[in-house]
């Protein structure tokens, strides 16, 4: 797991659903989206525990590797490094939890 800072004036894409319930914003770094476990619990609409259990199954099957698809980030408002969880782990995710929210996320973000 890498601990990276985010650019002060780093790339942001704000993501708003269909029905315009739901707005993120979506980090960009190293040619990949990056979100927390908190805007995936929001996104997929699950608690914030359901994410987490579904990622760490997701690195102890072995579909993902934890070293390559987690990153430490440091935000301008917080001492203590956030876990921000690539495109690789977000759609992982989605699958697991059958989100339909996840699934248009998805088709959105192949605009870019």
């Amino acid at each position: 797991m890498r601990t990276t800072t985010f650019p002060p004036l780093g790339e942001i894409l704000l993501y708003e659903s269909e029905e315009g319930k739901l707005t993120l914003q979506v980090q960009l770094q190293n040619d990949t989206v990056w979100l927390t476990q908190a805007q995936m619990a929001e996104l997929f609409g699950k608690e914030r525990s359901v994410i987490s259990k579904h990622i760490t199954n997701a690195f102890k099957e072995g579909e993902l590797d934890e070293n390559t698809n987690v990153q430490k980030m440091h935000n301008w408002d917080s001492v203590k490094p956030t876990a921000f969880y690539s495109l690789d782990a977000i759609i992982s995710v989605g699958y697991r939890v059958k989100s339909k929210q996840g699934t248009k996320f998805r088709i959105w973000l192949t605009g870019f």
